[in-house]
């Protein structure tokens, strides 16, 4: 008898809430984690040391690893250095850097990875992708996900609070990548997955509907667990299709034009609500703006440093971020000065 339904991949474990950290000893006990102990451990600059030094007595004399930087040659060199180092396992704690350099050292040495989030900035926590800075661009790399996720609040509760706002911009992108999707089916008869798309749905409109804010452990909680399930919604469509459309498109061109102009999250919320504004959706454009504006998020270029030219030439360069990737800005084929035009009108329409 044929099985009438597909297995879902999930994470082994996965906690959210203050003092998870606590766990990670019996966790890594775990033998479908490693089944020696042999665990190295890699950390960002920030508070990566810190946990380290709070879970060392539950670890023994596992190595450990600090990871300078967000990129392909600190995820190579980290990558051989798990190799030489026979490790059965590798734990990345820190930020969305750290995670996605120790994601993608993983994949090269073969090793599972268990990913610790100090702060909420964007959905790499669970996602099977790695965003990492090479050759002048933040071009992304196909990973497995993480084994295992701990979100610990007590930590993000210290993390820089954009840092933790980000993560509402970047789970709202899903919204606008699910258009995007669907308008590829339309229009080029690409297939999409269901179940992808509603779990990427529901990540965005479970932040979105919230009143409360980052000071909660409730939202953070909510946001955490949105952008663990985005990551997964990716996991099952095999691409970062239910989460990345035109407005992921922009925000890498934004990285490639004017690096450090503003972290992933606030620039993929900024590409959302313009892609919604060239779509005409006045009622999703005042909920994505509405929320981005609650949360101390940026709704326009200006917020973030960026003039209305040097936005422009980023949403001209954006569908080249993303070769065959078909959305709003491929589907309208806007002149360069349709674009301004449509730029201009969409700071008018949303600036304070």
């Amino acid at each position: 008898m044929p099985i009438l339904a597909r297995m879902l991949p999930a994470p082994l474990t996965m906690e959210v809430r203050r003092g998870a950290i606590a766990q990670l000893g019996s966790l890594l006990a775990d033998s479908r984690v490693a089944s020696s102990g042999q665990v190295a451990v890699a950390v960002g600059p920030n508070q990566g040391d810190r946990i380290a030094a709070i879970i060392a007595p539950s670890l023994g004399d596992a190595k450990v690893f600090r990871v300078a930087a967000g990129t392909v040659d600190a995820a190579i060199a980290l990558g051989g250095d798990l190799r030489k180092g026979a490790f059965e396992a590798v734990i990345g704690i820190g930020g969305g850097k750290t995670i996605d350099t120790t994601k993608y050292a993983a994949s090269l040495a073969g090793i599972p990875m268990v990913a610790v989030a100090t702060n909420l900035s964007h959905d790499g926590i669970c996602s099977p992708v790695a965003s990492l800075v090479h050759d002048g661009g933040k071009p992304s790399f196909g990973v497995p996900m993480p084994l295992a996720i701990m979100v610990d609040l007590d930590f993000v509760h210290d993390a820089p609070p954009p840092l933790v706002r980000a993560g509402v911009g970047d789970v709202l992108a899903n919204l606008s990548a699910i258009e995007d999707w669907q308008l590829s089916r339309v229009e080029r008869g690409e297939p999409i997955d269901g179940v992808a798309i509603s779990m990427a749905r529901t990540a965005a409109e479970a932040v979105l509907g919230r009143s409360d804010s980052v000071e909660s452990d409730a939202f953070l909680t909510v946001l955490a667990e949105a952008l663990i399930l985005s990551g997964m919604s990716m996991v099952i469509a095999g691409s970062s299709r239910p989460a990345s459309g035109g407005d992921h498109e922009i925000m890498h061109a934004v990285d490639q034009l004017f690096p450090r102009t503003a972290n992933h999250g606030e620039l993929a919320g900024i590409g959302t609500a313009f892609c919604f504004f060239l779509r005409e959706d006045a009622h999703r454009l005042g909920q994505v703006t509405g929320c981005l504006r609650q949360h101390g998020l940026p709704v326009t270029p200006g917020e973030v440093g960026l003039s209305n030219e040097q936005f422009t030439e980023a949403v001209m360069l954006a569908p080249n971020t993303r070769p065959g990737r078909y959305t709003i800005l491929e589907h309208l084929r806007l002149t360069e000065d349709e674009v301004r035009a449509k730029v201009e009108d969409y700071v008018r329409a949303v600036g304070r």
